[in-house]
């Protein structure tokens, strides 16, 4: 049996008691919640009887856990290819290419660019304990959609993570990605301003909810087609990042991903060669986590979604 006792930070005030014990514990989410049944977590002494109790700064958490349910991170896997387009001590930025899972979940526990990430980076294995963050997560501070290719970067020690982090909470990280949607959109530009939260239809989806999160997406017509079919290629750029958001308010406008099923509402464009999303993470720029240089980088359209916009006429 192994035993954690801590006494609440401020960081962690207000956070659910799951959550925490599943990043304190180095545990799954499941787990913790056969931790709370069996009466293995305590809140000052107290067992805890709900996995959502709050937690506040200054309280004793107490959890008892048998020694193999502590977590392990990824093993690396040095036939997952990472496309590396920049890499320093403290930060590698990947050009993710689509069909390829960022880190494990569900159904998905190998093969993914974490694993990839950790074999060409063993120092990445032990960054969660540094940083707090998930184990099968080590300096992932965004993804992108299996479907999304483009550019995300991932931290390589505590202090960038911590920054990084920082950064995208103060929305200093700069997000930009070409998507081709269904229609004709109106206008030049745009903004939407719409909360998104887990769909209550589909819990694999998300949807324009108003007890979600608040989230943002400004964008920006690039050029419109009209064969086979009224299609507009814009430029989105995140505010906020929330699961599935881009695609998400495109679709709530009128206006959804070609070749993204999920949120398409039914409709498609005839002919289309594209088998995911036309999204491409293209654009990316943060200060830099040591010397505070603004630093950017772009990425040209893959082959399948510039052949997809090879088809199209205006």
């Amino acid at each position: 049996m192994t035993a954690l006792s801590v006494v609440v930070p401020g960081s962690l005030e207000g956070v659910r008691v799951d959550r925490a014990v599943a990043l304190l514990a180095d545990v799954s989410r499941s787990a913790v919640d056969a931790l709370v049944a069996d009466g293995r977590v305590r809140l000052d002494g107290k067992v805890v009887s709900s996995r959502s109790t709050h937690l506040h700064e200054g309280q004793t958490l107490d959890v008892d856990r048998p020694d193999e349910e502590v977590r392990t991170g990824p093993v690396g896997d040095p036939t997952v290819e990472v496309v590396v387009v920049y890499e320093d001590a403290d930060v590698i930025v990947i050009d993710k290419p689509a069909g390829l899972v960022v880190h494990p979940g569900a159904g998905h526990r190998s093969g993914t660019l974490v694993h990839g990430l950790v074999a060409r980076y063993p120092e990445l294995s032990g960054l969660p304990a540094a940083v707090g963050s998930e184990p099968d997560r080590p300096g992932i501070v965004h993804r992108l959609d299996r479907g999304t290719s483009g550019l995300m970067v991932v931290a390589r020690s505590p202090e960038a993570y911590d920054s990084l982090v920082g950064q995208l909470s103060a929305r200093a990280v700069s997000r930009t990605y070409r998507a081709l949607v269904l229609g004709t959109v109106e206008g030049e530009s745009g903004l939407v301003d719409a909360p998104i939260g887990r769909s209550v239809s589909s819990p694999t989806r998300m949807a324009i909810s108003r007890k979600g999160k608040e989230a943002r997406t400004r964008y920006q017509v690039e050029q419109r087609f009209t064969t086979p079919a009224p299609t507009t290629l814009v430029r989105a750029s995140l505010e906020t990042g929330r699961t599935h958001q881009i695609r998400v308010h495109l679709s709530a406008i009128g206006h959804p991903v070609v070749g993204d099923d999920p949120y398409s509402q039914g409709r498609s464009l005839p002919g289309a060669t594209v088998a995911r999303p036309f999204l491409h993470a293209y654009a990316l720029a943060f200060d830099h986590p040591s010397t505070g240089e603004r630093l950017s980088w772009s990425s040209e359209l893959p082959e399948d979604l510039a052949a997809q916009l090879a088809l199209l006429g205006e």
